[in-house]
């Protein structure tokens, strides 16, 4: 594995435009974290994190002083977007998950829809999300804006796809994602746009880029079927990176997909999509 160059940590990631980052909860499953973010980082790639209640804070926070830079984590433990106790109950763990996001410099936040269950089915399922929920998901995400604003830390809140990964999810596609962080209308609120979810639920990746384009917080891809890195399935990431920077994208693109083979090739791979 090649050394890091911790010098280089404040530009980690930079390739053209735009900021890459890797799920570690997806790659070098064979070892412990730790070794992952240390993979990545030699990679040159930032790191996303999921539930920081299973990691080792601590050795995660450590591994800043040898170049790691974090670029998202789950945002909150438990709890959902419309019933007032789980609503509560999601106000109060996202309070915790920025005290840890603060620690490690995270600058986002990730939420869904509801609670999320190890499987990524959804702990409360909703066959229709009626109009009453509709308002009480955004009086939530409003409460969750403010706190984001009182501590300096952008919310994103990410769509999925109901037909492979998630069904029952609440608030799901990329369109209702993107309905309610424009109803809160808060810079500390933000659309984490996920194009393998949405590819699989709504299609026409770069039009849905266009229109949300104000409100990205972050991209996350993957390809389709499969969700492996780019150059494995249907989606033609190349051209979705130019027209990205043509309309002027330049934030954070993360892979949040598995290695089809070597994690290292992976890597590589998704960085050439990407590189303009």
């Amino acid at each position: 594995m090649p050394e890091v160059d911790a010098t280089v940590a404040p530009g980690r990631g930079r390739v053209g435009p735009f900021t890459l980052s890797v799920s570690s909860e997806m790659v070098f499953l064979d070892l412990p974290v730790a070794e992952r973010v240390r993979r990545l980082t030699a990679l040159d790639v930032q790191v996303e994190i999921w539930d920081w209640t299973r990691h080792d804070i601590d050795a995660l926070d450590r591994l800043r002083d040898e170049g790691a830079v974090y670029s998202s984590m789950t945002g909150y433990v438990s709890g959902g977007l419309v019933d007032p106790d789980a609503a509560e109950d999601l106000l109060a763990t996202a309070a915790r998950s920025v005290d840890v996001a603060k620690r490690l410099g995270i600058p986002r936040l990730n939420l869904h829809g509801t609670g999320l269950d190890p499987h990524g089915l959804p702990v409360v399922p909703v066959d229709i999300v009626t109009g009453p929920m509709w308002v009480a998901a955004a009086q939530t995400l409003e409460r969750v804006a403010r706190l984001g604003e009182q501590h300096d830390v952008t919310f994103v809140l990410e769509n999925l796809n109901t037909a492979v990964d998630h069904p029952g999810v609440p608030f799901a596609r990329a369109d209702d994602c993107l309905r309610l962080v424009q109803a809160v209308n808060s810079p500390h609120l933000r659309l984490m746009l996920d194009f393998y979810h949405a590819q699989i639920g709504e299609g026409n990746l770069i039009e849905l880029c266009r229109r949300a384009l104000p409100w990205i917080g972050e991209i996350q891809v993957a390809d389709v079927p499969g969700r492996c890195e780019p150059g494995t399935g249907e989606i033609a990431y190349p051209m979705v990176a130019t027209a990205l920077q043509d309309m002027g994208y330049t934030g954070t693109i993360g892979l949040e997909g598995f290695a089809s083979g070597d994690p290292d090739e992976a890597v590589r791979s998704f960085r050439k999509a990407f590189t303009i």
